[in-house]
């Protein structure tokens, strides 16, 4: 039997912006293995698979190239752009079975469209880690971090970490060894590397995830490391406002925009509403 899928893309209204993802409708059937191959055929960093929930009013899994994770934020917004495209979804609130918890998501209707908003869970910090280690993961020094990286998941983990501008960031060039024992010593993603300014006008951060082997080596836009990298900033005192605008994938062709907000005081954060739109790319039929 056929399955439907989407391609989506996500924080953008416009098609080759933001950051794709395919949407599978497959009821849950599929092996990881399989989802994984798919994955690997798309080309794409993340893909998702929709099927039934007996918990929410659908269950997303989560898959890379090379593993299954339990929540993403881009493909979560990707997936219920297609939902939504599809009539699957109506405007109001969809709460979605994901491995990180059920996640509320709102389907807001605009004018331009559809406005999704998720609300992610309450961050958990984790260990603080020293800057030099850190910046040797992306060829930088100590002295261009501002502050202490720490570990910070609303659902998974990523080691966010300021740095002082954009130069900074253009500079980025990723030891793999160096990272990969970032993330084994700490059982985390890839750094997070934010810089506070946007790259437009509207935008009040800027940031990157260089990825490593076998991973595509960057990501246009993180969902789910925005979230965290709000928590960071609020909790620690670098923006007077839980409010703002996140952007990421401009210097990839791929600009893609979030509006953020962070719930709750700077030591007690109790969620975090991540938001933006999705353009359905593509549709079809995938056949196994």
């Amino acid at each position: 039997m056929p399955m439907d899928f989407d391609w989506v893309d996500a924080f953008t209204a416009v098609p080759f912006g933001g950051n794709g993802c395919a949407v599978v409708y497959d009821d849950g059937g599929l092996d990881p293995e399989t989802c994984m191959t798919f994955v690997r055929e798309t080309g794409l960093v993340e893909c998702t698979f929709i099927g039934p929930s007996d918990i929410a009013d659908v269950k997303i899994r989560y898959f890379m190239n090379n593993m299954e994770i339990p929540f993403a934020g881009h493909p979560t917004l990707a997936s219920v752009a297609s939902m939504a495209d599809r009539g699957r979804a109506k405007p109001g609130l969809l709460r979605c079975e994901t491995g990180a918890g059920v996640i509320p998501v709102e389907i807001e209707t605009t004018p331009d469209g559809p406005l999704i908003t998720m609300t992610q869970v309450a961050p958990t910090f984790g260990e603080k880690m020293d800057p030099a280690l850190v910046a040797a993961a992306g060829g930088l020094s100590a002295g261009d971090i501002v502050g202490t990286p720490q570990v910070v998941s609303t659902g998974l983990p990523f080691v966010i970490t300021v740095v002082k501008d954009k130069d900074c960031l253009r500079r980025l060039s990723p030891d793999f060894d160096a990272m990969r024992m970032v993330r084994g010593a700490h059982d985390t993603m890839e750094p997070f590397w934010v810089s506070l300014g946007g790259e437009t006008a509207e935008g009040d951060t800027f940031s990157r995830l260089v990825l490593a082997p076998p991973l595509p080596p960057e990501d246009p836009f993180t969902g789910s490391a925005t979230g965290a990298m709000a928590s960071y900033l609020w909790h620690h005192g670098l923006i007077d406002s839980p409010r703002f605008v996140a952007e990421q994938g401009h210097w990839m062709g791929r600009p893609g925009r979030a509006d953020v907000e962070v719930l709750g005081p700077r030591d007690a954060i109790e969620g975090v509403r991540v938001g933006g739109r999705g353009h359905v790319l593509m549709r079809g039929y995938l056949n196994l």
